[in-house]
Formats: structure tokens, C-alpha cells, sequence
């Protein structure tokens, strides 16, 4: 096997695993908690266009599942790179999506948020299978103190 595949499989351990999970986790918390306010204040932010708007729904969405993701890795420990490598595997897919809404080749909702979600799934892996030693293994992104909450957990 070449040297290259030894260090992918290398990732792929429980831990990565584990840190993958949680990212899913903070994404569903993030749209069933943050769903309606986020409504609101998209509403009260751009009263001239309608909340339905399919590329205002997809956008928010997207921030709507970020939010919690970035909060979580950084309680967990986790820098700013690799934050903000996990904050754009979920907003260049939703960027991605709405260029297909404004410029019509897509328009039904529900195949738009498929794409949507699968190519925001592969993205985290594959920013989470870019830095193995922060996921790969526990602790890696624990070692440091915690960035929210006084240092304490």
C-alpha cells in the first residue's frame, strides 16, 4: 500500500469518528434551535425580500448549521484554522447551491438541499481527513486550554 493510503487509514480511527458525530449533532441542534430565530431576524434584517426566498432559506440554513459547529470546536479546543476549514466546508457547498437557484439550473427545493447537505457531509470529511493529527486521535484539538467558558469545560 502506498505511504499516502497508510496515513488516510490512519484517520480513520474512532476519535475522528466521534469528532464527525458531534459535528452532525451541532448541525441538527443548530436547525432546530436557531431555525425560527434566524427567520426572524432575516425578516427584520431584509423586510423587502420574502423569507421563503429559496436562496434566503438555503443561506440561512447554512449559518444556522455553522454557528453551533464553530461554537463546539472551539469549547472542544480546536484553533481558528481548523474552525474556519469546517465553517467553509459548510458555506461554499450553500454558495455553491444558491448559484444553482439564481441561475435557475436547479429549482426544485428538495433535490437543491440534498445536494446541499451531501457535498456539506464530504466536505467536512475530507477537511476533517486533511488534518489527521487534529482528528485522528483523542485529544488532538483538546490539548489546548478551551476557548470559551473561562477555560473551564
Amino acid at each position: 500500500m502506498s505511504q499516502r493510503f497508510e496515513v488516510f487509514k490512519g484517520t480513520l480511527t474512532r476519535d475522528f469518528a466521534r469528532h464527525y458525530a458531534e459535528m452532525a449533532i451541532a448541525m441538527l441542534v443548530g436547525m432546530a434551535v436557531l431555525a425560527l430565530p434566524a427567520r426572524l431576524a432575516s425578516a427584520a434584517l431584509f423586510p423587502s425580500l420574502d423569507p421563503d426566498d429559496p436562496s434566503l432559506m438555503l443561506a440561512r440554513m447554512a449559518v444556522i448549521m455553522t454557528v453551533p459547529m464553530v461554537l463546539w470546536m472551539r469549547w472542544r479546543g480546536h484553533a481558528w484554522a481548523p474552525c474556519l476549514e469546517m465553517a467553509a466546508a459548510m458555506l461554499v457547498p450553500a454558495a455553491g447551491v444558491i448559484a444553482l437557484v439564481e441561475t435557475t439550473l436547479v429549482e426544485d427545493m428538495a433535490v437543491l438541499m440534498a445536494i446541499e447537505h451531501v457535498v456539506m457531509f464530504a466536505a467536512m470529511f475530507f477537511a476533517m481527513a486533511a488534518r489527521p493529527r487534529e482528528y485522528g486521535r483523542r485529544g488532538a484539538g483538546e490539548r489546548r486550554a478551551p476557548a470559551l467558558a473561562g477555560g473551564r469545560r
